[in-house]
């Protein structure tokens, strides 16, 4: 068992992510900290910042020089995610505590050392294994990051995956925390080479051609006209029952055939959709009360309750840092520059 004190945690990680003690270079972290100075810092901060448990904190950011790659550097007490999935890749070296990761055939726990490994589209839970909370450094590299990585440095036909979930590999534990600091300091050039090495690493010693996903059976064809029509009417999604009656089958009968496609039942796979969709808007500056109307939300509340949950910082903290990331990658690159 992996235990640690909240100092513990909460000093450790910050070594890791820098930024983590507070709002930097307009930048927002969203939490509580340590201390009353963190705490008044945090209430200072506006209404990005979500309420949390005493020493539970994240940032959920990119970085403009490293496209193709998401961040989180978090440390979570009583937060827990409910069930989800990604688009693209998640890869979590836990730093400090336990991390409980719950899969449909089981929950997996990972501690300091151990790296988790989970594919595009698989349905997962997370929460803290011990009372204590856990740290992370994570990263989610796109589909199509990957795969670039993986037509370089492997064999692999088909679409390049994880054959493993949690591997005891310190080394590799090391080399995410290393992008992270490499990251937060401004040293792309350091960044996207230990990304990549990092990335051959993982599949060249974890890695497997994912299996196709080609929906073969009845209820596997229905679950996905099911989540075609779902996403097509977001804003106004029908009843389970008027959904089952479109598609010829029942209720009950869509029910078991959408949760045996997509690991989660319509409604938690739509609540997922939403909050996927409304980053979008968010990445491109629309204000998170817009963002909760248009994709179904009944208001602002209401989204960022999903929204923290989901993503593990408030909706009007994601949109200050992918804004923030506009701002330097217009200043490092503007418009009308000479050659």
């Amino acid at each position: 068992m992996h235990r640690t004190t909240d100092n513990a945690a909460a000093s450790g990680i910050r070594r890791l992510c820098p930024a983590a003690a507070g709002a930097q270079n307009g930048r927002m972290i969203t939490g509580s900290g340590d201390g009353a100075a963190a705490t008044a810092g945090a209430r200072n901060a506006g209404p990005d910042v979500a309420p949390r448990a005493r020493g539970e904190w994240a940032r959920h950011w990119r970085h403009a020089e490293l496209p193709g790659l998401d961040l989180l550097c978090a440390r979570y007490v009583r937060h827990a995610f409910p069930r989800h999935a990604h688009d693209g890749y998640v890869i979590a070296a836990v730093t400090h505590g336990v991390e409980e990761v719950g899969f449909p055939h089981g929950s997996v726990r990972t501690g300091p050392g151990e790296v988790m490994m989970i594919n595009p589209e698989v349905a997962h839970t997370a929460r803290a294994g011990t009372p204590e909370g856990w740290a992370y450094a994570t990263l989610y590299p796109s589909a199509a990051l990957v795969a670039e990585i993986a037509g370089e440095t492997t064999a692999l036909r088909g679409t390049a995956g994880f054959a493993e979930t949690v591997t005891q590999d310190p080394h590799l534990g090391r080399m995410i925390t290393e992008i992270h600091r490499a990251a937060e300091a401004g040293q792309a050039l350091a960044a996207d080479t230990l990304l990549r090495v990092a990335l051959a690493r993982l599949l060249r010693c974890y890695g497997g051609p994912l299996p196709v996903r080609a929906p073969r059976s009845a209820g596997a064809r229905t679950a996905a006209r099911a989540k075609v029509l779902l996403h097509a009417r977001m804003a106004d999604p029908p009843s389970l029952e008027q959904l089952a009656k479109e598609l010829g089958t029942g209720p009950f009968a869509l029910l078991r055939a959408f949760k045996d496609a997509y690991g989660m039942p319509p409604h938690t796979w739509l609540t997922d959709a939403r909050v996927r969709r409304a980053r979008l808007l968010l990445e491109a500056g629309t204000p998170p009360a817009e963002a909760a109307v248009d994709v179904g939300f009944t208001d602002q509340p209401h989204l960022n309750r999903h929204f923290t949950r989901i993503v593990g910082v408030p909706p009007g903290a994601y949109r200050r840092e992918r804004a923030y990331d506009r701002r330097r990658n217009n200043v490092q690159d503007p418009e009308g520059t000479a050659p």
